[in-house]
């Protein structure tokens, strides 16, 4: 007779066996084409990465959503837009759903393309060639037109900032009819052609007389319209009165540097601007930014504006779930994260680093689960004191500055397993790129160490936060098992369903699937 001690031991100690190669050599588990294409969407800038090319990247899109239905490129579009918050990704996927299914590229053009640059994107990604259109086309340009038809007269001539191509390429591109004499003279003003300026919006006869030096009141104009200009500090004052929360994050060091803050009044209103809930959750912020708003404040903006941004970034993790029992996060602090987050797009790469995402995902969610720990590694756990009464940004900044070297997933749970730890949760936020693990056996050393672990805790959960685009996993997706990627607080609400057994088997790209196409018509 079989001993069952021992068989009731094994079971389930053999990780399963690997079938792909990852970008630095490792041994890893390939994602389904559905799974790989939900991580490029939710990670992929386009641009260089450690690992990737910008040109390996958007291969790899167009051979994945080659392999998934019309329907399921839609949704994702949609997921990568909205909750993702994602700009060249969605109107990628956009695009190729114009080659595949119009009626259903026409159905979700309006939450794919929700302000200028959306459609720049789209049009410019058209007309490169990359999906196989070298111009618009006929079904396009409807959608363009329609487009513009729904915008008001103010909200279009804010959309006016940009190149490559501008509004004004794209107006001479679809040629749209314009129904009122005030939308004629506002398509002639913005691609310069004769036209009555007696019906154009008054926010573009505001902006005209305040170039000429007419008035002295600044228009509410982007921001980009008026850098241009020569321009007093009074007019400076203007332009920070007018910003939106997004200009005004963005342009603290420029209000500084041209006198705003030196009237308390403006500081006080720019203050509450920043720390007004409605206003951080429409402007959909990453938490990241507001870590590197806060980061990059001069010495010479005031406490109390600091002061806001700290308040702005506590509620945009607000997202963060509070989880019942113990829970580990590991934030991944190697050599390669030490990259851009966005990647290197031929510009200046983004100051934001992977670790700074990975550092402050794990301070937030330390932040609201007290007994959390955090476990550091790249090749070894790294020894490092977090206090869970810091708050998230001291936290966060103390997790970015470890300097590590090569990467070993498994190491943290190496680690548990050896002091034979309990838990509940266990959070990797990685580039998945592990390299330095033990490579004997049949299956990723993640998996094994995951499977011993499980063997203590039978009813834990695995999550592996992906922060850049990656086809391989280190941890292959069953009950247990989630891979996620992104870098938005849209992660955080998927972690807490799975946390408590509310995401059943695909996880998270069963939450894509579920994403409603009412008016969508399926070929």
């Amino acid at each position: 007779m079989a001993n069952k001690n021992l068989f009731a031991t094994f079971r389930g100690m053999l990780a399963p066996k690997t079938d792909a190669v990852n970008e630095a050599g490792g041994r890893a588990y390939a994602m389904t084409p559905k799974q790989a294409l939900a991580q490029y969407a939710a990670t992929g800038c386009l641009s260089t990465t450690f690992y990737a090319s910008a040109t390996e990247q958007l291969e790899s899109v167009l051979q994945l959503a080659a392999e998934v239905e019309s329907e399921f490129l839609a949704k994702l579009a949609i997921e990568a837009r909205e909750r993702g918050r994602m700009k060249d990704m969605p109107a990628l996927l956009l695009a190729i759903l114009t080659t595949r299914n119009l009626p259903l590229a026409e159905a979700i053009f309006p939450r794919v393309v929700d302000n200028g640059k959306m459609l720049r994107n789209f049009v410019q990604i058209l007309r490169s060639g990359a999906v196989g259109r070298k111009s618009l086309g006929t079904a396009p340009k409807r959608m363009v037109r329609r487009w513009l038809e729904a915008r008001s007269d103010d909200a279009l001539f804010r959309d006016s900032v940009g190149n490559n191509p501008s509004l004004t390429d794209v107006l001479k591109m679809v040629h749209p009819k314009p129904a009122t004499k005030e939308r004629e003279a506002l398509y002639g003003y913005l691609i310069g052609r004769p036209h009555d300026a007696g019906p154009l919006p008054k926010l573009v006869r505001d902006y005209e007389a305040f170039k000429r030096g007419a008035t002295k009141e600044v228009p509410a104009v982007p921001f980009e319209l008026l850098t241009g200009l020569e321009l007093e500090e009074e007019a400076w004052r203007g332009i920070a009165r007018h910003a939106g929360w997004q200009m005004t994050r963005m342009n603290l060091n420029t209000f500084a540097r041209h006198g705003v803050f030196a009237h308390e009044e403006m500081t006080t209103m720019i203050a509450k601007r920043l720390a007004d809930r409605q206003a951080v959750q429409k402007a959909r912020v990453f938490p990241y930014q507001l870590l590197v708003a806060y980061k990059n404040a001069a010495q010479a903006i005031p406490l109390e504006v600091r002061k806001a941004l700290h308040a702005a970034l506590e509620i945009a993790t607000e997202n963060v779930p509070a989880i019942a029992g113990k829970v580990y996060v590991c934030p991944d602090v190697s050599g390669s994260m030490h990259s851009p987050l966005t990647g290197a797009n031929g510009r200046t790469p983004t100051s934001v680093r992977c670790i700074d995402v990975a550092a402050l995902i794990s301070a937030a969610i330390l932040r609201k689960n007290r007994n959390a720990e955090i476990l550091p590694f790249d090749t070894k756990v790294v020894d490092v004191h977090i206090d869970p009464i810091d708050d998230v940004l001291w936290n966060a900044e103390v997790l970015a500055a470890i300097d590590g070297g090569g990467t070993t997933v498994s190491a943290p749970l190496a680690k548990l397993n050896k002091r034979r730890a309990t838990g509940d949760l266990v959070i990797l936020v990685s580039d998945n790129e592990s390299w330095a693990d033990p490579q004997h056996g049949r299956g990723t050393a993640l998996m094994k160490e995951w499977n011993a672990f499980v063997q203590r805790n039978p009813n834990a959960r695995l999550v592996c936060i992906d922060i850049q685009p990656n086809p391989t996993t280190q941890a292959q997706e069953r009950i247990d098992v989630l891979n996620v990627g992104g870098f938005s607080d849209a992660v955080f609400p998927l972690i807490a369903d799975f946390a408590t057994g509310q995401l059943t088997a695909g996880h998270w790209v069963e939450t894509i699937e579920r994403i409603s196409l009412e008016d969508a018509a399926v070929a």
